[in-house]
């Protein structure tokens, strides 16, 4: 017997559809807006600070000069320790020099050969001009004579040529330093191979006094134009640089020169400063940090630091404006003094700038000032 099963299903769906609408809820009503954020303020004042700029800086030499031979052949000799004190015009390497000995030889003789015919040829020619005199021979036969010698004193200053240049390159054999200052590590050993101006076989660089090379922003180029005009006292602390591991290095820099042109792509100009090294503290190639001492007649704008927020490299600040709302603006820092920082620009005395409440607010928000 077939049973119908359709009128307890209908009356199952009616009892659920039912319960649904029986729980259904009203709809919450909408929320205001949120309350204002307490904050602290700080208003902004002028006042007098002395504090360092620092840029980034490489130690630089004043004068370097590559070591590379002028004549092929092999090393025979090394006359330096690695990393000593070198003095110009010191022997440091030399080269093979048996086949230059052997050219300069021949090259020698050839010479004397040359002067020997050039001799012979003057003292005919001498000879046929006293009998040319008395009409004892032809004009023709003194005309060759005098051509001879012509000949002969070009072929001693072709010998003469020859010898200085091989000369040259027997004196290239031996290797001597071209400045004093500190020679490297040697890139070849005894017995090498050399290619003239190919291989590279060591450095000397200046060691006292030191550069220290960085890069000043063009606004700043009028500034250091009048530190350069005016000069620095021996035991001055305007220029100083701190060293890999924090140390400060002991010795002020004066300006040794700012370069003659700003790079148009980046909007700065190399500046180089000079430090003595008698230490020896300083190496070529050392990274440190150049700070220059700001103390200028200005008065600047200072700001606690815990103001400032960061945002993909830019750094702004919460200005209070009028009905209690608060607007970011883009600051140019400085450099931190303490717990302070100074602003270069956005910032002018009588600002009030939020300083405590800064992570829960935003661009236009509404505060309330504790």
């Amino acid at each position: 017997m077939k049973k119908n099963f359709g009128i307890p299903a209908l009356s199952l769906m009616g009892i659920l559809l039912f319960t649904y609408c029986g729980d259904k809820k009203p709809a919450a009503t909408q929320q205001g807006p949120p309350p204002p954020v307490a904050v602290n303020i700080y208003e902004v004042k002028e006042g007098s600070a002395t504090y360092f700029d620092e840029y980034p800086g490489t130690v630089v030499a004043l004068n370097e000069v590559e070591i590379r031979p002028q004549v092929s052949g092999y090393i025979t000799g090394i006359y330096f320790k690695d990393g000593q004190r070198v003095s110009k015009g010191q022997k440091l390497y030399s080269i093979d020099q048996q086949q230059y000995q052997g050219s300069y030889d021949q090259a020698l003789g050839n010479l004397n050969v040359a002067k020997a015919n050039l001799a012979r040829a003057q003292k005919d020619a001498d000879r046929y001009t006293e009998l040319a005199k008395q009409d004892a021979i032809a004009k023709q036969v003194l005309d060759h004579a005098n051509a001879d010698v012509e000949a002969n004193k070009m072929v001693v200053e072709a010998a003469k040529a020859n010898l200085n240049g091989v000369q040259t390159n027997l004196r290239y054999t031996n290797i001597s330093s071209p400045i004093s200052g500190t020679i490297g590590i040697s890139q070849v050993k005894l017995g090498a191979s050399v290619v003239p101006g190919q291989t590279w076989l060591n450095t000397v660089s200046a060691d006292d006094p030191l550069a220290v090379d960085f890069a000043l922003d063009e606004k700043e180029i009028a500034r250091f134009t009048q530190l350069q005009q005016k000069g620095t006292k021996p035991k001055d602390s305007v220029f100083m640089i701190e060293l890999p591991g924090g140390i400060t290095y002991n010795m002020p820099g004066t300006i040794g020169l700012i370069d003659r042109a700003v790079d148009p792509q980046t909007g700065t100009i190399k500046t180089r400063l000079i430090f003595s090294n008698k230490s020896n503290m300083l190496r070529s190639g050392m990274s440190c940090v150049v700070r220059v001492k700001n103390d200028g007649a200005s008065n600047k704008v200072l700001l606690p630091f815990r103001a400032v927020v960061e945002q993909m490299g830019e750094y702004a600040v919460f200005v209070l404006g009028d009905s209690s709302k608060v607007t970011q603006k883009k600051v140019l820092l400085g450099s931190r003094i303490k717990e302070n920082i100074v602003v270069r620009d956005g910032l002018k005395a009588g600002d009030k700038v939020v300083i405590d409440g800064v992570q829960k607010i935003r661009d236009g928000a509404v505060v309330k000032v504790n």
